[in-house]
């Protein structure tokens, strides 16, 4: 069908095909990745429409939107039809659904799984090329007091130091500590690096009274838990 609307503009298509009154007809959820995307964009190039340049930074991307969300308003401006306003819209819209997750893991109150670890540390550390590694602060019932960075490195490895990670947890008064670092590789084994840096907080925490319950590793909009893996 979208073969039949090729360099057609979308304001000449058939009514019930336009995203935004496709959106209007028949709700958000009608719509696919493209047509919103496209809907952001208001207008395509002269040999592309909207929908049709949105589907083709998919195709450039895996049809992934998270690997989208990682791209700068440079980027995007590359594209031809994409000027500053337009990729501004794109990488606000694509902001704006990230920080919706990690509200809806906050209404939740308590982190009670590794994935709602994950969830909430995605939105900080996911996209970042650069290894960082970050600590989430919880109370006695596991629920969310704040989220410090501890390093930021290179694209392979960052230094932590635990002195000022317990610094941390004591000023906030925080009971459990959940461990968090990307690996911007997308590899989620851990190094012997991560093995030891773990065992070495852990062992620290038991003395301070302060509880380690997992140290995640985000890779590509997945992880690895080593509470999950038995290796706490």
């Amino acid at each position: 069908m979208m073969s039949d609307k090729k360099r057609i503009a979308i304001k000449d298509w058939d009514v019930s095909d336009r995203p935004r009154e496709k959106m209007l007809n028949k709700g958000k959820q009608a719509l696919t990745d493209a047509e919103l995307i496209a809907i952001l964009m208001g207008s395509g190039n002269r040999s592309e429409s909207a929908v049709e340049l949105a589907q083709r930074i998919l195709r450039e991307h895996k049809n992934n939107l998270i690997e989208i969300s990682k791209l700068s308003i440079h980027d995007l401006m590359k594209f031809r039809g994409i000027g500053e306003a337009k990729a501004i819209s794109i990488v606000a819209a694509l902001e704006l659904g990230y920080r919706r997750l990690k509200s809806e893991v906050i209404e939740k109150k308590a982190i009670t799984t590794s994935k709602n670890a994950f969830d909430y540390m995605n939105c900080i550390i996911g996209d970042s090329q650069h290894e960082e590694f970050s600590i989430l602060l919880l109370d006695r019932a596991n629920q969310i007091i704040g989220e410090k960075n501890i390093s930021k490195g290179g694209l392979s490895a960052t230094v932590v130091d635990p002195k000022k990670i317990f610094s941390i947890a004591l000023e906030n008064k925080a009971s459990n500590i959940i461990l968090c670092h990307n690996h911007p590789s997308g590899n989620l084994k851990p190094s012997q690096q991560d093995n030891s840096i773990t065992e070495k907080i852990v062992n620290a925490g038991k003395l301070l009274e302060i509880n380690i319950l997992d140290h995640i590793i985000i890779g590509k909009n997945s992880y690895f838990s080593y509470a999950d893996e038995g290796q706490l």
